[in-house]
């Protein structure tokens, strides 16, 4: 199959969902919804969750417009039947609104998007630059933002469609060295809770996928390090070598993962937050009893603000 180029900068004569030709829209009722069949849009494909979910996508018959930010990492997807790729870096919105017309133009309907794209940062918050900080949210937050608003004309048009956002066990609960890229999970699931509740009525659904530890590039050539402050050296240095030697040791298998979302994606009333791997679920249960305990200790102090009754 061939690559499709997605230019850059705004894309002249973009497809407008809501007058989509009758063929397309024949093709569209004709797609199946449930199984094989569907149609994906996946950001982030070269490596780690976005490949394995693609490559599991293609091998059950689904279609997919498989993207990256160099079309080259990504060339051998195009050799799946089914299957397109697409240059995507998601911080531009040329890209991002031309991407969506090829997966319209190409396969007539978008029936899942995952935001995959991203990266992660380790470091102290006041190592971090300006620059380092606003990047960070500029891949990992506003990236998706632009990618769920580019797709959801075209989901309301069908009357479906399922938006899946790769967070993290870091948008549940933020740790130490994970300030800035917790921040940004944090945000990704903020708007995504509300999407949820926006969108039900137009029949599109929203996943939250937060994995713990799994064997990506996660811990090895991913994460962002800011310049080490020494006045942060005993609080971080232990933390940080600790993080380096998780590369390539983690439990988590990125291939049973993209199962798991595949079959996220099967669901007639799919979840809304699911933490992918044993660790993930220890962690997000003891956040939650640890939330839970802190209110009923601090209610005492922050409960009585109301209007005295007269």
């Amino acid at each position: 199959m061939r690559a499709v180029s997605v230019p850059r900068g705004p894309a002249p004569g973009r497809l407008d969902p809501e007058t989509v030709g009758i063929e397309q829209r024949e093709e569209a009722a004709m797609s199946p919804q449930d199984g094989a069949g569907r149609v994906w849009l996946i950001t982030g494909t070269s490596t780690g969750f976005g490949r394995a979910i693609a490559l599991a996508a293609l091998e059950r018959g689904d279609r997919v417009l498989a993207t990256a930010r160099r079309v080259d990492d990504i060339a051998d997807l195009a050799a799946s039947d089914g299957a397109r790729v697409a240059a995507l870096d998601v911080t531009d919105e040329g890209q991002v609104t031309a991407a969506v017309d090829v997966a319209v133009a190409e396969f007539g309907r978008i029936d899942v998007v995952v935001n995959n794209a991203g990266y992660g940062s380790r470091g102290a918050f006041e190592e971090f630059t300006e620059e380092q900080i606003r990047d960070q949210f500029a891949v990992n937050v506003f990236g998706p933002f632009a990618v769920t608003r580019a797709v959801l004309p075209v989901m309301r048009a069908q009357g479906s469609g399922h938006v899946i956002q790769m967070s993290s066990l870091a948008g549940v609960r933020s740790a130490l060295g994970g300030s800035i890229y917790s921040a940004t999970k944090f945000a990704l699931e903020g708007m995504s809770e509300g999407l949820a509740a926006e969108v039900r009525g137009f029949g599109i659904k929203v996943t939250m996928i937060e994995p713990g530890p799994f064997r990506t590039d996660f811990a090895g050539r991913s994460p962002a390090r800011p310049e080490a402050m020494p006045e942060y050296s005993a609080v971080l240095d232990e933390s940080r070598e600790k993080f380096v030697k998780l590369h390539g040791t983690q439990p988590g298998d990125p291939d049973r993962a993209a199962q798991v979302v595949l079959a996220v994606a099967d669901l007639a009333d799919p979840p809304l937050r699911l933490p992918l791997g044993p660790n993930a679920f220890e962690n997000v249960r003891q956040t939650y009893r640890a939330r839970l305990a802190e209110v009923d200790a601090v209610e005492p102090l922050g409960s009585d603000t109301d209007f005295a009754a007269t």
